[in-house]
């Protein structure tokens, strides 16, 4: 088989995994409906449930989070009935077109790119609206690398007496997330991103409320069936089609180390606190400007602007050619920025090395230009 050329990965995941991760997956196969297998399901969902402080329901899929995304809708909004999108980047607008693909009527509260969603718009926005279902919530925008403040935007949405579904995706495992707390009724992540295991692998916890309603919609589909999924996950400690077994160890394996090595979530989540930190004061020495406004930047990834007369795309091509794979610019934003991911396993000297080169490329490209 052809060997592929390695790169230090900044990117928007796919990310790199932790060692830990990549000899975890070495286990042999067995089988998801094995007595090995309900340990792995029980001792993991036991894990995620600490993880992100929730008593009630949390279940694994075979998919990206985007699975979980189109579930949320066909199970707990009624057909032709509206929804509130929340958007700040390009997958807000991916919700959006998940919401209008599934029979449902999207009600758009956009902002400006590298803006957030402020708790006042929201406000506003369900005053206007009160016949919306649901609100959905990015939790952190890829494309834009802004952190919307969910906990503030969750109780606004409580207040006025709607379901609350969360795109946790780039955010789970980077940023905070209190489950119960702060009142959410459906959050999805990926394994392929702050936690540093592959993709293949959605993460998913559920209010008791979600369940409810669930029994009410019709054609919830079969894959993201909600209730057949919990019919598996309380009956057989399983899920309904086959799991995908190295990603679910390798997450098991991730949580422990968090614990074990990061003393839990707390110094897990100061660690990419400090990192994002690192990489934003390096992106500011280099004289180059962030997307995102100040107070509200993602613990998981920065989209920089790049420099007047040069594209997004040639950094990015240009880092490519000195060993580094970044993240091009998303959506609109494609042609005038290119994005730095800290998820994943990268080392102090990696950023370092990073940014070393980075600075190389900019000068050269400004040459050019």
């Amino acid at each position: 088989m052809k060997a592929f050329k390695q790169f230090k990965l900044f990117t928007a995941g796919p990310v790199a995994c932790f060692p830990e991760v990549l000899e975890a997956m070495k286990t042999q196969m067995f089988s998801h409906r094995s007595p090995e297998y309900k340990e792995l399901h029980e001792e993991l969902t036991k894990r995620m449930m600490k993880f992100i402080e929730t008593r009630q329901t949390v279940m694994f899929f075979p998919s990206s989070g985007t699975g979980i995304m189109e579930a949320s809708i066909r199970n707990c909004v009624t057909p032709r009935g509206k929804v509130l999108v929340t958007i700040i980047g390009a997958f807000g607008m991916r919700y959006a077109e998940v919401v209008e693909s599934n029979g449902r009527v999207p009600v758009k509260l956009e902002v400006r790119l590298g803006d957030p969603i402020t708790p006042e718009l929201l406000d506003e926005a369900l005053r206007k609206n009160p016949d919306v279902e649901a609100v959905t919530i990015t939790h952190n925008e890829t494309s834009t690398g802004v952190l919307n403040p969910l906990k503030e935007l969750a109780k606004v949405a409580k207040e006025h007496e709607k379901l609350v579904f969360v795109d946790a995706v780039s955010a789970l495992g980077a940023a905070d997330l209190k489950f119960d707390e702060w009142q959410i009724d459906i959050m999805f992540s990926s394994s392929q991103k702050a936690f540093g295991v592959p993709p293949g692998l959605a993460i998913g916890a559920f209010s008791d409320e979600v369940f409810e309603i669930a029994r009410k919609i019709p054609d919830r589909g079969w894959y993201f069936d909600l209730l057949l999924y919990k019919e598996y996950h309380e009956k057989k400690k399983g899920t309904p089609s086959t799991p995908p077994i190295p990603q679910m160890i390798a997450l098991n394996v991730m949580l422990e180390k968090i614990d074990k090595d990061y003393g839990g979530k707390k110094g897990w989540l100061e660690m990419y606190e400090k990192r994002a930190k690192t990489i934003r004061e390096g992106v500011k020495r280099l004289g180059l400007e962030l997307v995102a406004r100040k107070g509200y930047e993602s613990p998981s990834i920065t989209a920089v602007r790049a420099p007047e007369g040069i594209k997004g795309p040639d950094v990015y091509y240009a880092m490519r050619e000195r060993g580094f794979e970044l993240a091009q610019g998303y959506g609109p934003l494609k042609e005038t920025t290119f994005r730095i991911g800290h998820m994943g396993y990268i080392t102090d000297e990696d950023i370092k090395e990073m940014f070393e080169n980075l600075e190389k490329v900019i000068e050269e490209l400004k040459r050019r230009s």
